[in-house]
């Protein structure tokens, strides 16, 4: 069955890019409404429909460092991949996200503090039974060195490859089968990450103002800088597969299929999407029966199985 939050849950910190103070709420919706995006400080918004925008592979709008989505109003909202991926991990087919200006909160910069709300929050069946977008045969895109496929499968299966000059990284590969609760388990507390050499480049041109030591890995060749070290000893590539899931929430549906990644990002999965979308023959949508339903990532999850984290 198709499944929304329970009661509405609020999520207060700073944007990653600007730095300010932000807030995202998420509320309850009906079956068939999906993930909706809402501008709350735009004047009007409560009714207005040019604030409001579908988390869908079609209104993305790429940019660095980040996913944003925007609508025909030239209305848009950025970093929304963490809470989109705590709503995938958890099972979530229906709610609207209201963010009270451009970027959703980065908190820690991962998605546990999404988690631990939505589930504190409580899930809700719906009397309509959730339909998965079924992979038929391989997408592949590539950029230079980077590549990403989706090739068929009966569950979502998430396999990434990074590799990065500094050893604190360096080469790490992981793949998970997202059933069974393996998102809030394994990828919802693994941060961003990235080089301080960058996040200093980046201060100096006005970029990533909200980043931090506190909500980001920040490494310097051997070094990690950030306050406790590793959540993981893998945490970059897990990282990197909490977004992919972010990422291919914006399919609209859940998937059944095999997703490989090697040094991809934000971008290029949202190059797949338009790949697999361009080709008719190559997905169809499907009625989920009880059996593949269980098998969807979030189904059954528990708050209790979030990791604490410091």
């Amino acid at each position: 069955m198709q499944t929304t939050i329970s009661h509405r849950v609020s999520f207060d910190g700073v944007g990653l890019h600007s730095g300010v103070a932000a807030c995202a709420t998420i509320l309850p919706a009906p079956a068939g409404h999906g993930i909706r995006f809402r501008r709350g400080d735009l004047a009007g918004s409560a009714t207005s429909a040019h604030s409001e925008i579908p988390a869908r592979w079609d209104h993305v709008e790429q940019a660095p460092l980040c996913t944003r989505l925007h609508n025909a109003a030239g209305v848009s909202v950025s970093t929304v991949e963490h809470v989109l991926a705590a709503l995938s991990g958890c099972g979530i087919h229906n709610a609207l996200v209201v963010v009270d200006g451009p970027e959703v909160p980065i908190l820690d910069g991962s998605s546990a503090v999404f988690v631990r709300g939505i589930l504190s929050a409580g899930v809700r069946m719906l009397s309509h039974p959730v339909r998965a977008l079924e992979v038929l045969r391989p997408v592949e895109v590539r950029r230079g060195d980077a590549w990403a496929r989706l090739t068929p499968n009966d569950t979502l299966v998430i396999d990434f490859e990074i590799e990065f000059a500094d050893a604190a990284i360096g080469t790490q590969r992981k793949s998970l089968n997202m059933a069974n609760g393996s998102f809030v388990c394994e990828l919802a507390s693994s941060r961003t990450f990235c080089r301080k050499a960058d996040v200093d480049h980046m201060h100096a041109n006005g970029l990533a103002l909200g980043g931090t030591f506190e909500n980001a890995v920040v490494v310097d060749g051997t070094e990690v800088l950030s306050p406790g070290g590793l959540r993981h000893a893998d945490e970059a590539v897990r990282h990197k597969m909490l977004d992919a899931l972010g990422d291919l929430a914006l399919a609209g549906a859940p998937l059944l299929a095999r997703y490989e990644g090697v040094r991809a990002g934000h971008a290029l999965t949202n190059d797949l999407l338009h790949a697999l979308f361009a080709d008719p023959g190559a997905w169809r949508m499907r009625t989920c029966d009880a059996l593949t339903a269980a098998r969807l990532p979030g189904a059954g999850v528990h708050r209790d199985e979030v990791p604490e984290v410091a």
